[in-house]
C-alpha cells in the first residue's frame, strides 16, 4: 500500500491505519494500527471466526480479555488470538495505547470498520440485530 494512501478510519474514539488490505495482499493478511485513547475499550467481546489475529504492543499497555484470561499487552509483547476464542480489550491507563494487528486470512478490513463507524455516527443505541449481521458478513460474532 503506498503509504501517502494510508486508510485512516475513527470508531467510536479508536483511530484505526490500514497498513496492509486484503486487497493489497490478494487476501492472505490484514495488517493496521489500532490506536487506543486512555479509558477506550472495545464495545463488546466478539470471536473472530473466519481469521486468526495476532497482537504486537507498540506503545502503552492495554488490558484484553481473551477466553477468559486477562493479558497485559505492553511495547514487544503479543497475543495470538485462534479462532473462535472470545476478546475484548480496553486502555486502563493513563497513556494511550499503540497496537498493531494483523489478521489472516486478511478477510476483514476497512469495509468493516467504515460501515461500523456509520452505524455508531448514527447516534442513539446501535441495534444489535444490524451490528451482529455486520460482524458476520465479516468473519465476527459477538458473543
Amino acid at each position: 500500500m503506498d503509504p501517502s494512501s494510508k486508510e485512516t478510519i475513527y470508531v467510536g474514539p479508536l483511530r484505526i491505519e490500514f497498513l496492509v488490505t486484503a486487497h493489497d495482499s490478494d487476501g492472505s493478511v490484514t495488517v493496521f494500527e489500532c490506536f487506543v485513547p486512555t479509558g477506550s475499550k472495545a464495545a463488546i467481546p466478539h470471536s473472530n471466526d473466519a481469521f486468526e489475529e495476532t497482537i504486537y504492543g507498540l506503545e502503552g499497555t492495554c488490558t484484553w480479555t481473551i477466553d477468559g484470561r486477562t493479558v497485559e499487552i505492553g511495547p514487544g509483547d503479543s497475543a495470538c488470538i485462534r479462532r473462535g476464542e472470545v476478546h475484548s480489550f480496553e486502555n486502563r491507563t493513563g497513556a494511550d495505547v499503540r497496537l498493531l494487528a494483523i489478521s489472516t486470512p486478511g478477510v476483514f478490513g476497512p469495509e468493516y470498520f467504515g460501515e461500523l463507524a456509520e452505524i455508531l455516527a448514527a447516534g442513539g443505541q446501535p441495534d444489535p440485530a444490524t451490528i451482529g449481521e455486520l460482524m458476520r458478513r465479516y468473519g465476527l460474532s459477538s458473543a
